[in-house]
């Protein structure tokens, strides 16, 4: 199963459900989707009875995940999901699930232009235009960030950043607010909305002026919130937009126990990005260590991967690798 992309287990799961009902499930799918899984299916070759089997219960998985989600919340899903699957996958299950259900208000929002939706929200609070942007795509978001002015752009980044969850009652005032601006009305139960990780991602994407400017202000009134959204700045799963040079580099500071440890919850794009870029040497010695690796706890996972993280930050500020900022950075060749 681990040759196979999330596409390819789409096409697998609809495959094994038969012509007649897979007919069904095509009139509730879009046509992007029905073109990329209809692709996949006309290209799939042979799959193993096995790894057939493993898809299917990967879907079964996903499917008890979402039920339990829907009808009992977060903290019901992750015990029941905990004892059914274990630690380490429920939490994975889980993971995946409210990624694919995290409903989202002002649908509107993210197919604007930003500067269209720059002009709806100037003159609004600063909680306001953060709970805005918190719908928003990273993109729109980072862009409306650096042309606010100074005075509310920390204030409005430092608001995202602590955002966790939304009532429906505050979404029902921010809608009454906006109604003369935007035509939707969004009935939502509570929301997941902005977030450390979320305006991490923001950042990751303005000018360095706009981050350093942000960062030193972030840093006057709360250090360890700055430093929070900085360590998120980067994660391992952007590895794979790091060009080769960049990636032998880093990898020449990593232990290899390390990097095990690192790629046993990685996804497969950064798996093989970073085998690519490794010695015929290393890469056995790695994958030696993966084999013999059992039960790795998502904690131990997710400290590997940060210590991998911050030896790119730190080579990035020594000017030994680049890391791309959403295509501002001029380059030299």
């Amino acid at each position: 199963m681990a040759n196979l992309n999330s596409k390819q287990k789409a096409a697998q799961v609809v495959i094994a459900l038969g012509s007649d009902v897979a007919a069904g499930v095509y009139k509730h799918m879009g046509e992007d989707d029905i073109e990329k899984i209809t692709y996949e299916i006309a290209r799939q070759d042979s799959v193993s009875p096995d790894e057939a089997a493993d898809v299917l219960d990967e879907f079964y998985q996903l499917c008890i995940a979402q039920k339990v989600y829907l009808e009992g919340g977060v903290l019901y899903a992750k015990s029941v999901l905990e004892k059914a699957f274990g630690a380490q996958q429920g939490s994975i299950l889980l993971e995946k699930v409210t990624k694919t259900l995290k409903t989202k208000a002002f649908e509107f929002i993210r197919k604007a232009d930003y500067k269209n939706l720059m002009n709806m929200i100037v003159g609004e609070h600063p909680q306001t235009i953060a709970l805005i942007l918190s719908y928003a795509r990273a993109d729109q978001a980072s862009a409306i960030i650096s042309e606010l002015p100074k005075t509310i752009r920390v204030e409005v980044v430092e608001r995202i950043a602590r955002m966790d969850r939304t009532s429906p009652e505050i979404i029902k005032q921010v809608e009454n607010i906006l109604e003369k601006k935007f035509e939707s009305v969004v009935s939502v139960d509570l929301l997941e909305v902005g977030g450390i990780n979320y305006i991490a991602e923001i950042m990751n994407s303005v000018d360095r002026a706009t981050e350093k400017y942000i960062f030193d202000e972030l840093s006057k009134t709360d250090a360890k919130l700055a430093d929070d959204i900085r360590k998120r700045m980067f994660v391992f799963e952007d590895i794979i937009s790091l060009d080769g040079m960049s990636i032998q580099r880093f990898l020449r500071e990593v232990e290899t126990k390390e990097m095990a440890i690192a790629l046993k919850g990685s996804n497969e794009n950064v798996m093989r990005v970073i085998f690519e870029n490794m010695s015929q040497r290393m890469r056995e010695t790695v994958e030696s260590e993966m084999d013999y690796l059992h039960n790795i706890r998502m904690r131990d996972v997710d400290e590997a991967q940060q210590k991998v993280v911050s030896i790119i930050r730190r080579l990035e500020e020594e000017g030994e690798i680049v890391i791309s900022k959403g295509g501002k950075d001029d380059m030299i060749v």
